[in-house]
């Protein structure tokens, strides 16, 4: 029997956690496979081979990481268990202790996944067992080198583009620099070839993606400004979103392209991470207070109706109960939409672990509360502005018959009922309902 043949008969189960770069990733994991002749297994069904996309962004995440792999190892008896992401980046021996676990690959090795199933796949349970690397994170560090390509849509209707990886920031809170490198990107030309392809298939929309999307063209010597105006120009994409982008990299002259663009939605999702200077001071991030308000406040005033989502971390190191005061005094005057809230969760080998004043779990979960209410007050004021008018929304079809997802242009979630050929269709929509809060 060819391999070809041999992976004919095979299913595949996959369990993502953490961000859009993630989904778009193990999206394209899942096509390259099914190109191959290996089916998704159907809920229920066993599978021969299990594909777990990690995230390390907290120690919450490792441990919902360590819960899947488990779980996967459980429901598939005697799969091929193949981890990957960034748990499997930072800690590839402790990922490689789990009990089931066949083959844990770095982020070089993620664009090779197909060639390292055909080649454990035929083996026996017993002989799978390896780890891609022996060493440690910080050694891995400098091997990753590889941009790995990504644009695919998996079950759902947008697309997911991957036009840069890495960071060279180095913030003191965040890992993601050692479990994805530096960073790097693929060249205009190879991106807008992936978006023409994603137009034949059919798609309307892509959401750009990355790990700093912002530093796009320090591999290339290309900007992102650049790259923004060529997929514009793709035919058959009606609709781009950026997915998050640093303030300080969020250029007048990519807002006002932005505004006046074709096809780019009024939607940023821009990390803030702190509401008081002296603690951005302490993450090292490349901006201040006034900066950030500038940018937002630019926004909407380029583009009044725009969506704006910010990321927040609560609790970090060195952030006393008066700096969280300040932070929440400026987050609440802020015109953005929503808050995206996290527990700050120390990780081995960052910088924030010498700073002195530990904030303590309870503290952390109050502050998390105080600022959840702020951003369910943003919210709704920002759905209720819009409640009577009418707004595109591209559909998505749901598990239920009929009733379908989707987004306006300007990022309000909205469900419909309607026949079954309003899948992946935009179309003009009245608003009316509940509106949407975050979950707790």
């Amino acid at each position: 029997m060819t391999q070809e043949n041999f992976l004919k008969d095979k299913r595949a189960a996959y369990f993502t956690l953490g961000c859009k770069l993630n989904f778009a990733e193990t999206s394209t994991i899942a096509r390259r496979l099914a190109e191959a002749g290996v089916q998704t297994a159907r809920r229920g069904e066993l599978a021969d081979i299990c594909i777990v996309n990690t995230c390390s962004v907290t120690e919450v995440a490792d441990h919902k990481c360590r819960q899947a792999i488990h779980k996967l190892v459980r429901q598939h008896p005697g799969s091929l268990v193949v981890v990957t992401g960034c748990y499997a980046q930072l800690q590839p021996r402790q990922v490689a202790a789990i009990e089931g676990v066949d083959l844990v690959l770095g982020q070089n090795e993620k664009g090779d996944v197909l060639r390292y199933i055909e080649e454990r796949l035929p083996m026996l349970p017993e002989e799978r067992r390896l780890v891609a690397h022996e060493y440690h994170a910080a050694q891995r560090v400098q091997d990753i080198t590889r941009f790995v390509p990504s644009c695919s849509c998996g079950e759902r209707t947008r697309y997911f583009l991957k036009v840069q990886d890495g960071c060279d920031y180095y913030c003191t809170y965040c890992t993601i620099p050692f479990a994805r490198g530096r960073s790097r990107n693929g060249t205009i030309a190879d991106l807008v070839a992936q978006a023409r392809e994603a137009a034949a298939d059919g798609g309307k929309e892509i959401v750009i993606t990355g790990v700093n999307i912002g530093d796009f063209g320090r591999s290339t010597g290309e900007t992102f400004l650049q790259l923004l105006q060529a997929l514009d120009g793709v035919e058959g994409i009606q609709r781009y979103r950026i997915s998050s982008i640093e303030p300080n990299l969020l250029t007048e002259e990519v807002l006002q392209f932005c505004a006046g663009s074709r096809a780019f939605m009024p939607h940023f999702h821009i990390p803030l991470q702190s509401g008081s200077d002296e603690v951005l001071r302490l993450m090292h991030r490349r901006y201040d207070t006034a900066l950030f308000y500038n940018k937002v406040s630019r926004a909407r005033e380029l583009m009044p109706d725009c969506f704006i989502g910010v990321d927040v971390i609560v609790g970090t190191r060195g952030e006393t109960a008066a700096l969280f005061d300040e932070a929440e005094r400026f987050i609440q005057q802020l015109p953005v939409s929503q808050l995206h809230v996290f527990s700050y969760s120390e990780r081995p080998g960052t910088a924030a672990l010498h700073i002195p004043h530990a904030v303590s779990p309870q503290e952390k979960h109050e502050r998390s509360q105080r600022l959840l209410a702020i951003s369910d007050q943003k919210l709704a004021a920002f759905y209720e502005r819009f409640m009577g008018t009418t707004r595109p929304v591209l559909l998505e079809h749901s598990r239920t018959p009929g009733l379908y997802n989707g987004f306006t242009d300007n990022y309000i979630k909205v469900e419909y009922r309607g026949d079954q050929s309003l899948d992946n269709q935009i179309i003009p929509l009245r608003l009316t309902g509940e509106i949407m809060k975050n979950e707790k």
